[in-house]
């Protein structure tokens, strides 16, 4: 049998990969290959192997070799390099390097060897994004397996998405915790399902979550309601900043851990915003600076409201007020109320003041 599990949604692929390895007695006659790594011979010999004490194999192919240079979606146009006169003297590793198969290569030949793939082995391709129909191994599944294709939920689909998860952890869940965290996390669904565990196990079987366990338990969730304070900052809307900041207060959040938070944000927009004047993209932020998709994305529209000198401003000014605190120089809500009406100026407005004076 032959399954290809591929998509944008790699927690829903990853979860289908679990349930098929649960189905089949498989015992010790299972082999995972990395695509872009193991050569094909290798994956092919091994699936041409019987399997030894039990009926079947299972084999499975953990992505696909990278697209060379030039190399388009259904594996055409890569440009074949010129010979040149120190490219036919030199023999060795450099020469092997031309002779490793393209990706659309390796598509095509494990697709044609999906046809005579032996009864008593169960190949498993997962590839991490989302394959064009007329795509080999696609055309290959539909006529001598199956196709299992995951994409992101959003909107309406996400929020169902979590009432689903919900229910598949024997618990229920408001509207409105399900509105909070799909706003707040959006469809990391790793997470969401992470988040969903936790909350669960708090309500107990049958329990029901509300907003007030999630603002009380899902740091993520803290984390993003923080994220709207510095984006009402960020756009100098003070009202709604104070608001959303009174809201945290009275929620529970300790002062010192807000700024410690805000702290870090601004932290991560000095970085992202050197980042960004170097050209990258948010898929490429998140990857350089470790951090979630979702968080790079909103980094990176927040960015765009500060020049660099502002938000090395703000940091120190953030960092003065942490020091204020934690010495008892000032109310923990008059120093956060100053941090809103002062945040993002071109320098704190304590040092205007003083130049004013002198």
């Amino acid at each position: 049998m032959f399954y290809l599990l591929h998509g944008e949604d790699e927690f829903s692929s990853r979860e289908q990969l679990k349930t098929l390895r649960q189905q089949g007695q498989f015992d010790f006659n299972q082999d995972t290959y990395s695509g872009n790594e193991t050569d094909l011979k290798t994956i092919l010999m091994t699936c041409d192997t019987l399997p030894f004490l039990t009926e079947q194999r299972l084999v499975v192919v953990d992505g696909l070799p990278k697209r060379k240079r030039g190399e388009t979606a259904d594996g055409t146009g890569v440009a074949k390099p010129e010979a040149t006169k120190e490219s036919k003297t030199k023999k060795g590793k450099k020469g092997s390097k031309s002779k490793t198969p393209s990706r659309g290569d390796f598509e095509k030949e494990l697709a044609e060897y999906v046809a005579q793939l032996p009864e008593s082995t169960v190949l498993i391709v997962y590839v991490d994004e989302a394959l064009s129909a007329t795509n080999a191994l696609v055309k290959a599944a539909e006529k001598h397996g199956k196709a299992f294709q995951s994409a992101l939920p959003k909107g309406a689909a996400l929020e169902k998405w979590i009432t689903n998860r919900a229910k598949r952890v024997e618990v229920k869940i408001t509207p409105e915790a399900v509105t909070l965290l799909a706003n707040f996390i959006g469809n990391n669904l790793r997470l969401l399902a992470n988040e969903l565990d936790k909350l669960a196990t708090y309500v107990g079987k049958g329990g029901t979550i509300r907003p007030e366990e999630i603002r009380l338990l899902s740091a993520q969730v803290q984390e993003a309601r923080i994220f709207d304070l510095t984006d009402a900052l960020a756009q100098r809307k003070s009202k709604q900043a104070l608001n959303i900041l009174h809201d945290l207060l009275a929620d529970g959040e300790p002062p010192i851990k807000l700024i410690s938070t805000i702290i870090s944000q601004v932290r991560s927009l000095l970085l992202v915003k050197e980042l960004a004047q170097k050209g990258m993209r948010a898929g490429q932020v998140a990857s350089t600076l470790g951090m979630a998709p979702f968080i790079a994305e909103k980094c990176l529209r927040q960015v765009g409201n500060f020049t660099p000198a502002q938000l090395e401003a703000t940091y120190r000014q953030l960092l003065a007020t942490d020091a204020a605190l934690k010495r008892s120089r000032l109310s923990p809500e008059m120093a956060l109320d100053l941090l809103v009406l002062q945040f993002g100026g071109s320098q704190p407005q304590s040092s205007q003041a003083g130049r004013k004076s002198m």
